[in-house]
């Protein structure tokens, strides 16, 4: 009993203990100070950041149980009766409280220029009664000797490497790789890249709730993301299972100017990557530059400058009046390393509303001052840019000073329109920061009579924007499917993919529905990225190892009916579905096939494709084009009909005359050629059958093929034609006829019907003779001249004579060479008579019998 009292009479008379453990990050710097907090019977913990202070509160709930832990910051105020151990943001450290032990974590963010000073005034002032403890960097150290003297100081090294890789392309990040950014519109297009190349990212922002942070760590953690896209918070001590830190960036805009970031700001940032003792990488990637050598140095040997200067505010102010509480707040630092940093929000909240007739008017005297100095500490969450934190911020402290309080009404209206879960992702961080403001003030239970019943209502309605917001970012950068196909098959077990095609063609792999199969080539559901479309294939390719065969078997088992050729495309079908082309092959009538994509296996299966389609086409021209054929089948005693048909056959039913034809052949063998199906004319021999709209289109697709140009645009249905010149159009069937083009067979009856109509003497044309060969009037006489019949002129009028001229004379006794043709029209031209007028007339043509 003697040795117990006097261990306890030296504990109450030990010096209080002030303790600093310094050193890079994954260090276990923080471990250690929670360890030491639950040691003591009570004490206080300050974190950087809300996410930070809610993770480490849960952390000690499980530890101690809910009934002795609490948790305080700006937004949220859990503080059980009985509670111990306060897990807390830096700034809202219950300093008055008596605790035997007190902590802050990161105190190296005293030179931070904008919340600097809070840090400052911890380090300065918030003590335990028994220990008191600072975690941050070894770059402080000279500064912590100096501002608190007898501090003991432990330096820590890290636990595990970290080792400089270089530059790295996003496309060739490792998994458990988190990339940094500065700025939202960063991290959203940074977070689109990952989505549409690796699968998909998780998102970590300052902005985050902590319920939307926490959805987000552990869609990571699960590996349901093997990616984490964050901004630089990433870096206050959130512990994740990171190999490699990438940095998309070098500079960052702090609120002032765009400035480039410190050494210790990236090694603060890369020893995320390891953990525990495991090693980790860092880097940089997309638009940022590489790395210096000397920086890649310093960071993997923990070696920066020391802090010279850190920020500082005065705590002891003057409430005597909006004045003298600002000209207290602006104080010179008092000692050498202590400066002043940038204004914060709540001194120029305070310095515009204290110019304002109102407020001097209103706040006047310590209490009223000390409340407005309270209001216009409510954080700016929103930051918008504008006036509207300012407007609210005397908003409330006219409510708090004349009404006592906040009303309800005021709460009400606030929370409602924050409440809506609509909208896409900006929106609903837009009113996070909203009900966070929302929540500030409700947490302020002073400042309403229902402030439980308002904080509850605020959590209520964070977490249902939490929830939404994890929903949106989940669904709008996660791709879960392409996310696990990638990681099974980068893994050794890919070569165990389940994997299976359904009747409707459909490709599943390992539960996941990766594309369809059309014909012998999967289509990827996802057509707009070339990664994950090349991640569809590499995973869909194994299902097809049974498929391709049991197709390529049914395809060379099926019906011509199952095939189909676009004589206008010159595509092949197969049951719907076009599988290949035609191409230029060893013939006219025998094109090659080209084999359209198709996942086969081996050259076998795309053989036996081919020829099965070889056989299709081969059926397809000789239905098409049965008269050329049945004429090739018939045997010919005759070798000029031999001939002939071999000629007809190369090329592809319409042939150039010979030079000797037709006479070579004589009466009797042309009449029969006639009973054959062949026609000669002054332009070609053809079989007319070949000429009708279905044979036409195929051999203009084949004719093109061969000759190696565009297939021409025409209706077949026509007998005349306007168009291009083109090299297939006269092999096809057409002929030249000036202005247009005029169908081969319509030509043979036309050049026909003139033979027999001037066979003994000239005789006027008929009136009907345009019409009867399908002809406008105002084209029959260019038509002729272009296909050499001489003409006849008439004799000039009188100039006082009037009315129709006299007729044309057209003489068909023998066809014109070009230099005739020219010279024809141009003596039509210059005769008088207008092509389109009416005294043209076509009753009055005549023509002489052509000479033998």
């Amino acid at each position: 009993m003697h040795k117990h009292q006097s261990m306890k009479t030296q504990h109450h008379v030990m010096p209080r203990r002030v303790r600093a453990v310094l050193g890079p990050t994954n260090t276990g710097k923080t471990h250690y100070a929670l360890e030491r907090l639950l040691a003591h019977e009570s004490g206080i913990i300050g974190f950087p950041l809300r996410l930070l202070a809610r993770e480490n509160y849960e952390r000690m709930v499980r530890l101690k149980g809910a009934r002795f832990v609490a948790l305080i910051t700006g937004e949220e105020k859990i503080v059980p009766p009985d509670a111990r151990w306060f897990s807390c943001t830096t700034e809202a450290m219950p300093l008055t409280r008596k605790v035997e032990f007190v902590a802050v974590d990161e105190i190296q963010l005293s030179s931070d220029p904008d919340r600097g000073h809070v840090f400052t005034d911890r380090l300065l002032n918030a003590r335990g009664n028994v220990e008191t403890l600072f975690l941050g960097a070894e770059t402080i150290r000279p500064l912590l000797q100096r501002l608190v003297p007898g501090i003991e100081i432990d330096t820590r090294p890290r636990l595990s490497s970290l080792v400089h890789t270089g530059h790295t392309k996003l496309s060739r990040l490792p998994a458990r790789s988190a990339i940094v950014a500065f700025s939202a519109a960063e991290v959203y297009a940074i977070a689109e890249i990952i989505r549409r190349r690796r699968g998909g990212c998780a998102l970590i922002m300052g902005q985050l709730s902590p319920r939307t942070r926490n959805a987000q760590v552990e869609l990571y953690q699960n590996k349901d993301v093997d990616y984490l896209v964050a901004t630089d918070a990433i870096g206050m001590g959130l512990n994740m299972d990171v190999n490699h830190v990438a940095l998309a960036s070098l500079t960052k805009f702090d609120g002032a100017s765009l400035r480039p970031l410190t050494a210790q700001e990236c090694a603060q940032i890369a020893g995320r990557a390891g953990r525990g003792m495991k090693d980790g990488t860092f880097g940089t990637t997309a638009e940022a530059r590489p790395m210096s050598e000397a920086l890649g140095d310093a960071i993997e040997a923990h070696r920066f400058d020391p802090i010279e200067r850190i920020s500082w505010r005065n705590a002891a102010l003057d409430l005597t009046s909006p004045d003298a509480l600002l000209a207290s707040l602006n104080a010179a630092p008092p000692r050498r390393g202590l400066v002043a940093g940038r204004p914060a929000s709540d001194v120029l909240t305070l310095e515009t509303l204290s110019g304002e007739r109102d407020i001097r008017d209103a706040a006047r005297g310590r209490k009223a001052t000390a409340l407005l100095w309270e209001v216009c500490q409510i954080p700016d969450f929103r930051k918008l840019g504008d006036d509207s934190h300012v407007r609210l911020c005397h908003r409330l402290f006219m409510h708090l000073l004349n009404d006592g309080g906040i009303p309800a009404q005021w709460f009400e209206t606030h929370i409602a329109g924050f409440s809506r879960l609509d909208g896409d992702i900006d929106t609903l961080m837009h009113r996070l920061t909203g009900i966070r403001v929302c929540a500030y003030v409700a947490a302020r239970s002073e400042w309403s009579d229902r402030a439980l019943h308002w904080q509850e209502r605020t959590r209520e309605v964070e977490d249902l924007l939490s929830d939404a917001l994890h929903e949106r970012l989940t669904a709008r950068f996660v791709d879960r499917r392409a996310t696990s196909l990638l990681r099974r098959l980068d893994s050794d077990g890919a070569r165990e993919l389940l994997s299976a095609v359904t009747k409707d063609g459909q490709v599943i792999v390992e539960g996941h529905a990766v594309g369809t199969i059309e014909g012998f080539t999967l289509k990827p559901d996802r057509e707009d990225a070339l990664p994950e479309k090349k991640l569809m294939l590499r995973a869909g390719r194994r299902a097809l190892l049974h498929e391709i065969p049991r197709r390529v078997q049914a395809l060379t088992a099926s019906d011509d009916s199952d095939f189909a050729l676009d004589s206008h495309t010159g595509t092949l079908s197969w049951q719907g579905v076009v599988i290949a082309r035609l191409a230029r092959g060893t013939a006219l009538l025998s094109p090659g096939i080209q084999i359209l994509g198709g996942e086969f296996s081996d050259t076998k299966q795309r053989d036996l494709v081919q020829e099965r389609l070889q056989a299709f086409v081969r059926a397809t021209l000789r239905k098409a084009l049965a008269p050329l054929y049945a004429l090739a089948a018939t045997p010919h005693p005759s070798s000029g009909l031999r001939g002939l048909t071999h000629r007809l056959m190369e090329y592809g039913g319409v042939a150039p005359l010979l030079p000797a034809e037709p006479g070579s052949h004589g009466q009797q063998a042309l009449g029969h050629f006639r009973r054959l199906g062949i026609f000669f004319c002054p332009f070609g021999v053809f079989m007319p059958l070949l000429l009708k709209p279905g044979p036409m289109a195929l051999r203009a697709l084949l004719l093109s093929l061969w000759h190696g140009t565009a297939r021409p645009e025409f209706n077949a249905s026509q007998i005349t034609l306007e168009a291009p010149r083109n090299a297939v159009l006269a092999p096809l069937g057409w002929v030249d006829v000036g202005a247009m083009w005029l169908r081969l067979d319509r030509v043979e009856k036309l050049l026909a019907d003139l033979h027999r109509l001037a066979r003994s003497a000239p005789r006027p044309l008929p009136g009907d003779f345009a019409s009867r060969h399908g002809l406008g009037k105002n084209q029959i006489g260019d038509m002729l001249v272009a296909l050499g019949i001489r003409l006849r002129l008439p004799a000039p009028l009188p100039a006082d004579q009037f009315g129709p001229p006299a007729p044309l004379m057209l003489l068909a006794a023998a066809r014109r060479s070009d230099r005739g043709k020219r010279k024809d029209r141009d003596r039509i031209k210059t005769s008088g008579i207008v092509k389109d007028s009416p005294f043209a007339a076509l009753a009055g043509l005549s023509l002489r019998p052509r000479q033998p």
